[in-house]
């Protein structure tokens, strides 16, 4: 089959759940045998398409700004969605599978799926609705609701990344049968090579993510100075950047904490934030919002127990097991301080949190996630090549 993904961000040169689950995707369906396109920014030097593990990236403009003032740049997302259709609307494939943020790029996509015959996915990692209003203010806000009540509307078939996004869109009336649950995944072949690979020092408490205003980073700095007054030599290592970075550094040397708290921005390889998780001692991830926590299960694939926020807009909760894996707590500074006390006192009970968290987060191999993906993909191209032919 030909396989094309289309979002704006391609992994590694931009870090982050989304273009990981694509990349991750890509080189397996590749390995697979079948004919797979990323497009996308253009990140690299020299010729507009290159490849790499058998899987064609396609850049199709020069990066823009991602964020504006903190935000998603609407800029950005319209001149990506200006630039995809004329490459887009002349190749053939199979099939096309979008990611639905930043939305503008899935309405070329869909004159290109109609006009050239085959069937358009769109990946759902989160559904925002009426979040638009605190995202972006009460006017651009209904821009933004509306865009994505009709992107919802473009799709043949739609993956949602979790149960809760599945749910979420149901009830803004898309039809079930048009849905499917197709989880994110971890690469157990990194976790095992990143357990021989040295690090500079080791750490108590690891975060992972982007650092973004909702992934509450600033509640897991001020946990850290709560801890520190119990264990004053508590190590905490948070991986990642964004647009909070200065504030979150600011905040960092306000608390005195500059001891126990590192930025280490973005690593150079999955399997570098690996070795970390392993010479940690428990994952903490703040955000109330997520379609799915990624890290979560990377976490746990690396033996770390986690403390999440139990929160309505956020998936993390299916994929914490209380007390097995992990902490469900209020967005609290002292409840997530208590959890890391318990984990960082209490050895056996880490230890047989970890062992657990392995064992759970088998299910979430990428080689069995794409198994059923590609399962699903030859089911609808199928489907559109018999309808072509009536």
């Amino acid at each position: 089959m030909k396989i094309a993904y289309v979002y704006d961000l391609i992994y590694p040169y931009e870090i982050g759940g989304a273009q990981k689950r694509i990349w991750e995707l890509a080189r397996r369906l590749a390995q697979r045998g079948h004919d797979v396109t990323l497009f996308g920014m253009k990140y690299w030097e020299g010729e507009d398409i290159i490849y790499k593990e058998g899987v064609r990236l396609w850049g199709v403009c020069t990066p823009q700004a991602l964020f504006d003032g903190g935000r998603r740049s609407i800029k950005e997302a319209l001149y990506f969605a200006a630039k995809i259709f004329p490459v887009l609307i002349k190749e053939k494939f199979d099939i096309v599978d979008c990611c639905e943020m930043p939305y503008l790029h899935c309405f070329p996509a869909k004159i290109c799926s109609l006009v050239n015959g085959y069937p358009l996915v769109i990946t759902w990692h989160e559904v925002w609705d009426d979040y638009w209003f605190a995202y972006l203010g009460k006017h651009k806000g209904r821009i933004g609701k509306f865009i994505e009540s009709m992107t919802r509307r473009l799709p043949d078939h739609i993956f949602a990344i979790s149960q809760k996004v599945r749910d979420d869109l149901i009830s803004l009336k898309v039809n079930p049968d048009k849905i499917d649950i197709t989880y994110r995944g971890t690469d157990f072949i990194d976790v095992k090579l990143s357990r021989i690979r040295e690090i500079k020092f080791a750490s108590d408490v690891v975060y992972a993510g982007r650092l973004n205003e909702h992934k509450n980073i600033d509640i897991l700095i001020k946990a850290i100075q709560l801890v520190s007054k119990k264990v004053p030599s508590v190590k905490c290592v948070i991986i990642g950047d964004g647009p909070e970075r200065s504030t979150l550094e600011n905040l960092v040397k306000a608390l005195n904490l500059n001891t126990n708290v590192t930025f280490l921005g973005f690593l150079e390889s999955q399997g570098d934030v690996f070795n970390y998780f392993m010479n940690s001692k428990v994952f903490v991830f703040p955000s109330t919002r997520e379609g799915f926590g990624s890290g979560i299960i990377e976490a746990n694939a690396c033996g770390l127990p986690v403390i999440g926020i139990s929160d309505k807009n956020n998936a993390n909760t299916e994929l914490i097991i209380e007390g097995k894996t992990g902490f469900l707590v209020n967005l609290s500074a002292k409840e997530i301080s208590d959890k890391i006390i318990l984990l960082l006192e209490d050895d056996d009970h880490q230890k047989n949190m970890s062992d657990y968290s392995i064992k759970q987060s088998y299910k979430y191999d990428w080689t069995t996630i794409m198994a059923e993906i590609e399962k699903k993909y030859i089911e609808m191209a199928c489907r559109a090549k018999q309808v072509r032919h009536l």
